[in-house]
């Protein structure tokens, strides 16, 4: 495996105005990744949103959450979402997206200004809404893709942006596919 030099705060700064040109209204699923167990990555071309599963097979449902008081799944964080343009400068290769831990991945500006909780958005026939759960940056992230790469996705522009991306729950059940455009409703 190719050894990956992790960028740094600058190089990584250098870059926010591409981010901040993603499409505001009309975006692109461009990769779903399923996780049927803890670090496990599948890359789908096709999935199942349901209500209750969110992403069908995923392990979002049976792995629960430590912020619900019986440890069960969060519906709040039931999808993770990620802007393309923000993995695609921190994991370097289009291979280590999936190392993020989201689920999909789209080309459309996740900023709060952009996508307060409430958005509705149709991907296929399914149809999500951002939640106000904040998605922040972890160990496992810093491990992945480094301390700059954590840094600069928590930072308070990172944050504005939601450079580590966003939560959200199905609200329409439906098929999803790479390639479907994302649409505010």
């Amino acid at each position: 495996m190719l050894a990956v030099k992790h960028l740094t705060l600058d190089d990584l700064e250098a870059e926010v105005a591409e981010i901040r040109r993603s499409p505001k209204d009309d975006g692109i699923l461009e990769m779903i990744v399923r996780r049927p167990a803890t670090d496990e990555r599948e890359l789908l071309q096709e999935a199942q949103l349901d209500l209750e599963q969110g992403l069908v097979g995923d392990n979002w449902h049976t792995r629960g959450s430590s912020r619900t008081r019986d440890r069960s799944a969060h519906r709040e964080m039931q999808l993770t979402i990620m802007n393309v343009r923000t993995i695609a400068l921190v994991a370097q290769t289009r291979e280590r997206w999936q190392l993020a831990g989201d689920q999909l991945y789209i080309d459309m500006d996740l900023s709060v200004e952009n996508m307060p909780p409430g958005t509705r958005l149709s991907i296929g026939s399914a149809v999500i809404e951002v939640t106000s759960k904040p998605h922040s940056g972890c160990k496992k992230f810093m491990a992945r893709f480094g301390l700059d790469a954590l840094t600069f996705v928590n930072s308070a522009v990172g944050k504005q942006l939601r450079l580590r991306g966003l939560n959200a729950r199905v609200i329409q059940s439906g098929t999803i596919r790479v390639g479907n455009r994302v649409q505010k409703i």
